[in-house]
């Protein structure tokens, strides 16, 4: 007597390896662009020309360049876990201010510190590069801070190839649970 192969549980699982395959082959081009991205980011921090602070969405155009924001009023302040430029570690002191538009504020790091307390700055110029969130992360520092390590496109994480190796890893598992169960039906039947 032969054994059939159950039709609808057989195309559900074919059709979610073939989906986890082509996720993962998603993934790949993924992590191609992103190394690309991060290649980009490298080459802008060579470029000295300053740029304007993006004011509000996409900022990916203008990250790791520098540019010159005026702190009209400091709005809050938080310090933050950082790493002085000599890599020490300790407290990035960040502020939000309102800047030329009061509907989107400005987040800075002024600069380093191993001291929780806030000190005293009331607002005004700062140069700085532009880092992810966007924040400007202030060159010189201010405020009689330390400086901060600047920011780097290298500590961008490009794991798009770990989570392409994960979905056809899945894939793989979901085929070979399925061949088991179909090899433990047969033997039930025999």
């Amino acid at each position: 007597m032969t054994s059939r192969i159950p039709i609808i549980p057989t195309i559900l699982v074919v059709a979610a390896a073939a989906t986890m395959v082509a996720l993962g082959i998603w993934q790949l081009g993924r992590a191609d662009e992103k190394a690309a991205l991060i290649a980009n980011y490298a080459a802008a921090t060579g470029v000295q020309d300053e740029v304007n602070f993006p004011e509000e969405g996409d900022a990916e155009s203008v990250l790791f360049r520098r540019s010159t924001v005026d702190c009209t009023q400091v709005l809050g302040s938080d310090p933050v876990a950082g790493t002085a430029f000599n890599g020490a570690k300790g407290w990035a002191m960040r502020v939000r201010c309102a800047g030329e538009s009061p509907d989107s504020p400005i987040t800075i790091d002024l600069g380093f510190t191993r001291d929780l307390e806030m000190p005293e700055w009331s607002g005004g110029e700062v140069t700085g590069i532009i880092a992810p969130g966007p924040r400007l992360v202030a060159d010189p520092p201010v405020a009689e801070l330390a400086p901060l390590a600047k920011p780097d496109p290298g500590d961008l994480p490009n794991n798009h190839l770990a989570y392409a190796g994960q979905w056809f890893f899945f894939a793989l598992t979901a085929l070979v649970i399925y061949f088991l169960a179909l090899k433990s039906r047969k033997a039930k039947r025999d």
